[in-house]
Parts: C-alpha cells; structure tokens; sequence
C-alpha cells in the first residue's frame, strides 16, 4: 500500500513541470545563449572602460562617450533579442555592427575579449531558427529528396548523328 502510493505521488511529480523546467523550456523557444553572450560583452566593455592598466588609461572618442554608449548598446540588444526572438536577425545584425565599431570607440573592444564575445553572440543571435522552423525546413528538405527519388526523369537525349 506504500509503496503504491510514492508510486502514485511521483508519478503525479512527473507530470507537473517545475520551475527549472519551464525556463528550460522559455529559454529554447529564444536566442538565450547568443542574447547572454551579447548581454556580457557589453558588461565586459563598461567595465573594461572605467579600469586603469598600469598608469595608462585609454579613452577614444568624446571624453568617453562612446565608452559608455556602446556598452549600453550591447546590453540592450542583447537583452531585446532574448526578449523579442521574432526580430532576432536585426538585434544580430546590430549587435555584430556594434561589437566590430566597438573595436575603434572602446578600448580597442574591451580588450579584445568583449569584441569576441560581442561577435560571437551575435553570430549566434542571427543564426538562431525556432524549433518549429527548423522542423518545417527538415521536412521540407526531407519531402523534396523523396519526391526526386520517386520520379525518374532520366530520359536520355538522342545522340547529334543519331535520327530516329
């Protein structure tokens, strides 16, 4: 009898989604990795604007102006790509923009890294398909190779001498 019932009672746990669940399943339906990776170059960049190496300080731009809006560019969009995945290819497409300029206007990409971190966020924000999508492209590509299969159309042509 007990043991039937912890049976039940996890069976009924099975079938309720928990909360790490869910966002597993939020997070598949978005460019979340690409977005995060985006989100963090810009957090790199900010950071990476206010430190001193050495006794050196390097600011290009107006006063910094650039040091700080370009950060905030790259946390926006890579914030509104997580947020709003049907415009994923334009928050890339900016995101990349942004991280390359980002080379010239801060510390030469934040160092480098958010430069890479920037570009490969939205490389990944750009390249990113729903799962309906890329099952509906699967299909298709899947229906198209059967239906060539199915036809024969390997009529010969006749040869130039040849007259028939």
């Amino acid at each position: 009898m007990l043991l039937s019932t912890v049976t039940q009672q996890r069976r009924r746990d099975a079938a309720t989604p928990t909360t790490w669940s869910r966002f597993i399943a939020w997070c598949r339906r978005r460019p979340f990795i690409g977005g995060v990776l985006v989100t963090l170059a810009g957090v790199e960049m900010f950071f990476s604007g206010q430190l001193d190496v050495g006794h050196i300080h390097v600011q290009l731009g107006i006063e910094g102006f650039q040091a700080t809006v370009i950060p905030i560019a790259l946390v926006l969009l890579g914030a509104l790509a997580i947020a709003m995945p049907a415009h994923h290819v334009f928050y890339g497409v900016l995101a990349l923009v942004v991280a390359v300029y980002s080379l010239v206007g801060v510390n030469l990409g934040g160092f480098i890294v958010g430069l890479l971190l920037g570009c490969v966020g939205g490389v990944m924000v750009v390249a990113w398909m729903p799962r309906a999508a890329k099952r509906a492209a699967d299909d298709a590509d899947t229906g198209d190779a059967s239906v060539d299969a199915d036809t024969d159309d390997t009529a010969v042509a006749p040869s130039p001498g040849a007259d028939a």
